[in-house]
């Protein structure tokens, strides 16, 4: 049986975002800068490349400990023997997703609104996905932002494990901890960083200094 898995800093990736930096090396730096659970989201690749990329970056992270998670493809993370799958509320149904990578497996479901999260409560899923928390650039076709109070109102609803994504940064991380996140995820704010490192010590420190609501 796995251990808990680390949820304060994840980061998603976006290979556009990264300045035609080879995308094992951004990872590679956020990771020695805090970084605790990678999410491979690869939308514009062929599968056969989707696995060697996925393969690439298990190699990197496996010996210190930092779980990948694929994005939408249980196909991709099996192959490729990453350790979950990320499913949003169109994709793959996480109940299959479950049955085929077993219950070691680590797998999370996106939500956008509260009736969403609570349909989720009987779901076979080890997190939430909860966004966008703030409008973000990097999709534009998402749902309305959370915001913290509603992220706050989440919170008081659920034990689940909720990993908060949107518009975070360094300047209101710790604002998104206080309402109740477990973790926060990112993609441009370690992407397109010009230190993915820097950014990601950053991040982690203002995730972690913060107080709970009462």
């Amino acid at each position: 049986m796995r251990g808990r898995p680390d949820w304060r800093l994840c980061l998603v990736t976006d290979r556009r975002l990264g300045g035609g930096r080879a995308l094992e090396d951004i990872v590679a730096a956020a990771v020695r800068g805090g970084v605790t659970l990678v999410q491979l989201r690869e939308k514009e690749c062929s599968t056969r490349d989707f696995v060697e990329l996925a393969r690439s970056l298990k190699r990197i992270l496996a010996p210190v400990g930092i779980p990948l998670i694929v994005n939408d493809r249980a196909d991709v993370a099996i192959a490729a023997c990453a350790d979950g799958v990320h499913v949003g509320q169109s994709d793959f149904d996480c109940r299959d997703v479950r049955w085929l990578l077993g219950l070691d497996a680590i797998v999370g479901l996106s939500v956008e609104t509260l009736e969403q999260a609570r349909q989720a409560e009987n779901l076979p899923i080890d997190y939430l996905g909860v966004g966008p928390i703030f409008a973000t650039p990097t999709k534009p076709d998402a749902a309305p932002a959370w915001g913290l109070d509603q992220l706050a109102a989440l919170r008081r609803q659920t034990p689940r494990v909720l990993i908060a994504i949107g518009g975070i940064h360094a300047g209101n991380a710790r604002q998104v901890r206080e309402a109740g996140a477990d973790g926060i995820a990112v993609v441009s704010a370690l992407c397109a960083a010009h230190d993915p490192e820097s950014a990601a010590r950053e991040l982690s420190t203002a995730a972690c200094s913060y107080r709970k609501r009462l």
